[in-house]
């Protein structure tokens, strides 16, 4: 077997190529991170294997700077093995109580992981394809969360400016209020309003649901308000309204390229089964349901010394926040939607287990599900490639 461990950053890559017998084949090189350093890794590396298959390259997974450098590997044929860093730097401790740490030593420490053979499953194809809807989902995420932080900053500016609203509407946070707003960011401004314009204002922005007689109610409760006039927060909620708006339109576009494969789940919709693919990516990575667990932080963490045994564990909260995110928030609506995971939450809820303590469980058990689905699908693609081709013949 060859090993060839790469220490990946921005504008160059450090590499280290070894054999099993420990015979060092090229000692640690720098190449450029371009299409002439990728070439020259793979002449160093095609210059001393027989067999593709008798090669592996080990790198540390280091978001976007590694990225292409796998799409080379990949179409090279090249079996790559993306190591969590945390394990890289754990084993790097392990083999010297020496404090020393450089790009070409992490190069050699990965080599070692590869000839040490620890449980490492490779990068396939689909794990890199699968790369796409990953960053569409993270980005969904962000602005999301963006957009939440704006709302809470309405909520602020109608609070000062016209706290009455908010007990007038459903929530703040819809199309006929932000209309309003947008033209009326203030009681001040609601109240001096002309009836007329703040009728067909309201009727058109809530497609007719509000009429003449809730803008008089608007408008007299505006003329009774406690709100302030503050012109630099009345501008500040105009503007605020704008972004969101903005980020709404952005969001169903990132939404219109998303699509997920798992909507058989009662509770789970595209964007969260997409959100949960993404991250998990290629499932034949994972063996159980507590790898994937691990993976996404869900596990309990565990500790024991001597007579103490921490019976009061917390999650890790290690590996994916993303797909932490999506699971657990997955994990509630599919419980409330689906008899079989309502009644699972009931039961450990009747043990006398916190309600995120139970929900932690119902994700357990949802992983398993998902799991299970994956290998069903695995196993009918089979049949049907075989059948394929039997009519082939």
């Amino acid at each position: 077997m060859i090993y060839i461990g790469i220490d990946v950053s921005k504008d160059k890559h450090d590499c280290f190529i070894t054999n099993s017998d420990g015979e060092v084949l090229f000692n640690a090189f720098t190449i450029a991170n371009n299409r002439d350093g990728f070439n020259e890794l793979y002449q160093k590396i095609e210059s001393v294997m027989e067999d593709v298959t008798k090669v592996k390259v080990g790198l540390e997974a280091t978001g976007h700077y590694s990225y292409n450098l796998l799409g080379y590997l990949i179409d090279k044929g090249l079996p790559a093995y993306v190591i969590n860093p945390l394990h890289t730097n754990l084993y790097r401790k392990s083999l010297s109580l020496r404090q020393t740490k450089t790009d070409k030593v992490d190069a050699r420490t990965i080599a070692s992981m590869l000839m040490s053979d620890v449980n490492l499953k490779s990068y396939s194809d689909t794990s890199y394809h699968n790369e796409e809807l990953k960053s569409l989902t993270r980005y969904r995420f962000d602005k999301v969360k963006e957009r939440a932080k704006l709302k809470t900053s309405v909520s602020r500016l109608v609070c000062i400016l016209f706290p009455e609203l908010e007990k007038m509407v459903p929530t703040l946070h819809m199309a006929s209020v932000y209309a309003l707003l947008s033209e009326f960011p203030g009681a001040k401004q609601v109240a001096n309003a002309h009836l007329t314009r703040l009728t067909n204002l309201l009727s058109e922005a809530s497609k007719g649901r509000y009429s003449k007689d809730t803008a008089i109610t608007f408008r007299e409760a505006a003329r009774a308000s406690i709100g302030s006039n503050m012109p630099a927060k009345s501008l500040e909620l105009k503007h605020t309204i704008k972004l969101i708006q903005e980020l709404d339109s952005e969001i169903d576009e990132i939404e219109n390229e998303i699509n997920s494969p798992i909507l058989s789940i009662p509770g789970i919709n595209y964007r969260m089964g997409a959100m949960i693919i993404a991250e998990i990516g290629d499932f034949s990575r994972f063996d159980s349901p507590d790898k994937i667990l691990a993976y996404a932080g869900l596990s309990p963490s565990t500790y024991q010394s001597g007579q103490l045994d921490g019976a009061y564990s917390h999650m890790e909260k290690r590996g994916s926040r993303y797909l932490r995110y999506a699971l657990y928030n997955a994990a509630k609506y599919v419980c409330h939607w689906d008899p079989t995971f309502a009644a699972y939450l009931a039961k450990k809820r009747a043990e006398g287990k916190h309600y995120n303590v139970a929900i932690s469980h119902a994700v357990k058990k949802l992983v398993r599900v998902e799991l299970d689905m994956f290998k069903l699908f695995c196993y009918i693609a089979g049949l049907i490639f075989l059948n394929d081709t039997i009519l082939l013949f």
